[in-house]
């Protein structure tokens, strides 16, 4: 029972430590934000270039 406690209690303090640091707004969570942006936009050019060429080429399939 007593590993049972340890475990729990590592368990509690670990989550507890990480929900306090995520709520800082540093340097590096902004250039994170920055980068997945940046890749959100990228995939969206992807996705809007094939479609594009999907309407030029009077395919059936229009997803991509």
């Amino acid at each position: 029972m007593n590993i049972f406690k340890l475990l729990l209690t590592t368990t509690l303090t670990l989550f507890t430590l990480s929900a306090l640091t995520a709520c800082e707004q540093g340097p590096a969570e902004e250039t994170g934000e920055k980068v997945d942006e940046a890749i959100t936009d990228a995939g969206n050019a992807i996705e809007d270039a094939c479609e594009e060429l999907k309407d030029k080429v009077k395919s059936e399939d229009k997803d991509c």
